[in-house]
């Protein structure tokens, strides 16, 4: 199984992107995605992003880690 996150591109140089995912900064390379510019959410998977996805589905699936968070947190 693999896990794809959603990341805000916030900064690109070349095929280097930064992604803001929930406050977590990290470089991204766009091979895969070279005509994503900054504002766009891209599924990051191990170091590449790897499809855009609309704002909507983004924040979506943001929601869901953090309710998944909450559920871990009760848990301890």
């Amino acid at each position: 199984m693999c896990l794809a996150v959603p990341g805000k591109i916030i900064a690109k140089q070349d095929l280097l992107a930064t992604v803001d995912m929930n406050g977590i900064t990290r470089k991204v390379s766009l091979m895969l995605l070279p005509q994503a510019d900054i504002g766009t959410y891209v599924l990051v998977h191990a170091g590449f992003a790897i499809q855009a996805v609309d704002d909507a589905e983004a924040q979506k699936t943001l929601e869901l880690f953090k309710e998944l968070e909450g559920y871990a947190a009760a848990g301890d």
